[in-house]
């Protein structure tokens, strides 16, 4: 399996996304979206950075139960509950940074949105990738 990353000619450079990703991958595994919710059932309170990291915690063990790495995603949508600029950037920045940053380097998209389906809930993330699929 192999993925070829893109920023065709005539479109607008990137933060380290690409436009365009290509697989030979037969198995494409679709994720739910991930919440900042807790082995417990609990939405993390607190600011939308708690959030984000209960987000990439819950990634992450989704990407191992999927036997997939952050390399093998091909498409991120991050869902912020914000119209401001600066706080998604800085949730896009804390999502790059972390331990499945690399998933942020494929066809990536951020959207500030008014609600999202947990109360509370400030931050969802959205992920497809590729892989051997599960046995």
């Amino acid at each position: 399996m192999s993925i070829i990353r893109r920023t065709p000619p005539g479109l607008h450079p990137t933060p380290g996304y690409h436009h365009v990703n290509e697989t030979d991958s037969r198995t494409t595994i679709y994720f739910a979206g991930q919440c900042p919710v807790t082995p417990d059932d609990q939405v993390v309170e607190g600011d939308v950075f708690a959030q984000v990291d209960q987000v990439i915690r819950n990634t992450a063990t989704a990407l191992v139960y999927a036997d997939v790495r952050a390399s093998d995603v091909i498409r991120t949508v991050v869902y912020v509950r914000s119209d401001e600029q600066p706080v998604l950037s800085a949730v896009w920045s804390r999502f790059k940074d972390s331990e499945i940053g690399e998933a942020f380097t494929t066809a990536s998209t951020l959207v500030g949105v008014s609600q999202l389906g947990y109360p509370g809930q400030l931050v969802e993330l959205d992920v497809t990738a590729v892989g051997r699929g599960l046995r």
